[in-house]
């Protein structure tokens, strides 16, 4: 598992993958449906700093740098569920659940998007097909980093002197 400073750094990389997948299915998405890209991240940003979000040269210089900052870090959380939650499945639901409805939470308060009981199926939809592939994508790439991180420390303890438990695979030291 590690350190709480590793996975961050493990859930951070997690986070730019799952946000770079998000981004090309969101592309595919559009491109399919005719749906103009999201400004909702720029909306957001510009909001945060004390902006007007209809102004769209502001919302359009910062929406990759939101969008992209925003799944980083939310990637950052993944990695803390992921060594504190008992379970890959347990720590992707959560992570899903708190991202969409975090993200849900902010548009309101902020004033960017209505709740979504007010979405139409399609909005709905699109956005949690988006974030549920984001939360997988993430989830699974963490784990990847985290299964190849204790390989790395196994082999290391195990050239030190100790020798794998035929179970568990930790390293055991003999006296």
């Amino acid at each position: 598992m590690g350190s709480i400073r590793a996975a961050l750094r493990r859930g951070a990389t997690a986070g730019l993958v799952g946000t770079a997948v998000m981004t090309v299915s969101q592309a595919v998405e559009s491109k399919i449906t005719g749906r103009p890209p999201s400004t909702v991240p720029g909306q957001v940003g510009v909001t945060l700093l004390g902006g007007d979000k209809a102004d769209s040269t502001r919302v359009r210089a910062l929406n990759p740098w939101v969008h992209w900052g925003h799944g980083i870090a939310m990637g950052a959380l993944r990695g803390v569920l992921g060594q504190r939650v008992a379970g890959s499945a347990a720590a992707t639901g959560m992570h899903f659940a708190g991202l969409w409805s975090g993200d849900v939470l902010l548009y309101q308060a902020l004033g960017v998007a209505p709740p979504p009981w007010e979405w139409t199926p399609q909005e709905l939809s699109t956005d949690i097909g988006h974030k549920g592939l984001y939360a997988l994508v993430t989830g699974a790439t963490y784990d990847a980093l985290d299964r190849r991180a204790e390989r790395r420390s196994g082999s290391a303890q195990q050239a030190r002197g100790g020798q794998p438990d035929v179970d568990t695979g930790a390293v055991v030291h003999e006296r």
